[in-house]
């Protein structure tokens, strides 16, 4: 049961340059954890829409003007002083040349280096949420591990760059054969490979072909993970109910996929949550999640507005 505290909503953005390095701002003294790094961003004021609110605290802040924006995420942290509702905003355009008008100290960074940084305890979410891509491949059926390669060069070569291995009928010896092929061309292309299965299982498979990580299905949400990755291996989750996505945040995860969030070819007739559901299960929670479930490439501004990171699918890309 939570603690009745002051909520505060921050807007907050994430910048990055042509390097890819992200710009992170000091808080200076006299400020609640001064000295804490912290993406630039502030309170939002009454009668403001979120991303007028967001233009304005970039603009007093760095001086840019801000001119493409979109949803990255949003939950709430409890500080003992008080809860934060922070609504998380990436920016892709913006005039001008930053400045720290607030007399802050402010610094470009590689999103790989964020985690030595003294940022805020509320600030993790939204590292994790940086290294996740708007696309999210589950590897679908094939019928020769030559076939599976073409589909993946295919997917990989426009764009893909989350890739989960998915092959729930193969033991752990075909498992661990399609993770090498993945593995090779996944590095070809700059993408991250995900191993779906049993942690364990997983894990090994993972650690021996280089892989970014695992991905649990939702009957494992109560095992153990640590220890199993190495430090910095991403770990995600499949969820399809509240429990569930309150479960993977108990156990530390990165990410969760939620579905199915429409309709899908492969369970005609079956019910699913709806947009509304979705942006209701997701509301406040401190974990990046991805749609998945009937999604389409028309659906990602969609999604982005009910508060997922980005799309997953199967037949969308494979």
């Amino acid at each position: 049961m939570r603690v009745a505290r002051p909520l505060i909503h921050v807007v907050a953005g994430v910048l990055a340059d042509a390097r890819g390095r992200i710009l992170i701002t000091q808080r200076p003294p006299g400020k609640l954890l001064a000295g804490s790094w912290e993406f630039p961003g502030g309170k939002r004021a009454a009668g403001e829409s979120r991303l007028d609110a967001l233009c304005r605290e970039i603009l007093e802040e760095l001086g840019l003007v801000v001119e493409h924006a979109r949803p990255l995420i949003r939950y709430r942290h409890d500080y003992p002083e008080l809860s934060v509702d922070l609504d998380v905003w990436r920016v892709r355009t913006w005039r001008g040349e930053p400045r720290g008008l607030e007399c802050q100290a402010i610094e470009w960074v590689l999103p790989s280096a964020l985690i030595a940084h003294d940022l805020l305890p509320a600030d993790r979410p939204i590292t994790v949420a940086l290294q996740l891509p708007e696309r999210c491949l589950i590897t679908g059926a094939f019928g020769t591990p030559e076939e599976f390669d073409r589909r993946l060069a295919a997917a990989l070569r426009a764009g893909i760059r989350l890739v989960q291995l998915r092959v729930p009928d193969a033991g752990v010896a075909m498992t661990g054969m399609l993770a090498r092929r993945a593995s090779g061309l996944c590095r070809q292309y700059g993408a991250s490979l995900l191993i779906n299965g049993e942690p364990a299982a997983a894990a090994r498979i993972a650690t021996a072909v280089g892989a970014e990580g695992v991905h649990l299905p939702s009957r494992y949400l109560s095992r153990e993970i640590a220890g199993l990755v190495p430090d910095g291996a991403l770990v995600g989750v499949s969820c399809h109910d509240r429990r569930q996505l309150s479960d993977a945040v108990e156990m530390g995860a990165d990410f969760a996929t939620l579905s199915p969030v429409l309709a899908t070819a492969s369970h005609p007739g079956a019910p699913y949550l709806g947009w509304d559901r979705f942006r209701d299960l997701v509301a406040e929670l401190p974990l990046p999640v991805y749609a998945l479930g009937g999604m389409e490439e028309r659906h990602l501004e969609t999604a982005w507005q009910s508060g997922a990171v980005g799309i997953a699918g199967i037949s969308a890309f494979w």
